[in-house]
């Protein structure tokens, strides 16, 4: 559908690269002190397309009006140092300083603020199963499935396999009948002699 907003995904692609958010903020600092605050405005708007925020944008006008001033100001003062007095050029320093301050603090901290929200809002949320899932075979993670059909495989037997048959006890050897024998002539041969040496 058309009215839906972009998603987390699409906001995280056109978020530009760290590289250059650094780069940008260096030149737009850069831009603010080398005017002595002058063109202040110029971050401050960009802070203010960045955010969307209409706080953002008040302080935008806020600070062009007062770069407008410090303007007229060091067009009205004698192009001769010597003929400004003290308070002048106090006036003048504060001014500057002040400006120079307030807009670099500001515009550094809120976007640097505002882009680490939105990576923490564009980073994936941990994946967190419904508490009925647990119930429902179909709603179960792959990896569950595929350990709980393991696990089954080694409890149930294969039915295609072959069952080898137990072992069947060997028969005696013939010579242990053999060895019987001649033990069972051998007991009545010697009965026989004592019955004969006895009959003497």
């Amino acid at each position: 559908m058309h009215g839906y907003g972009p998603t987390p995904q699409q906001q995280t692609t056109s978020r530009p690269s760290p590289a250059t958010l650094t780069t940008v903020r260096v030149v737009l600092v850069t831009v603010t002190v080398l005017s002595c605050g002058l063109l202040g405005w110029v971050a401050m708007l960009r802070l203010a397309i960045v955010t969307r925020r209409p706080r953002d944008w008040v302080l935008l006008v806020v600070v062009m009006i007062l770069n407008a001033a410090l303007f007229a100001f060091i067009v009205s003062t004698p192009d001769d140092p010597d003929d400004m007095s003290d308070a002048s050029v106090l006036l003048m320093l504060l001014w500057i300083v002040a400006l120079l301050a307030g807009v670099i603090t500001y515009y550094l901290y809120v976007e640097i603020r505002h882009y680490s929200s939105l990576r923490s809002l564009g980073s994936p949320a941990p994946y967190t199963a419904p508490a009925h899932a647990a119930s429902l075979p179909y709603q179960q993670h792959p990896a569950q499935q595929q350990q709980q059909q393991q696990q089954q495989q080694h409890q149930q037997p294969n039915p295609y396999t072959v069952q080898t048959p137990p072992p069947t006890p060997t028969p005696a050897p013939q010579r242990l009948d053999q060895v019987r024998a001649e033990l069972d002539e051998l007991s009545d041969y010697l009965r026989k002699e004592n019955r004969e040496g006895e009959g003497r």
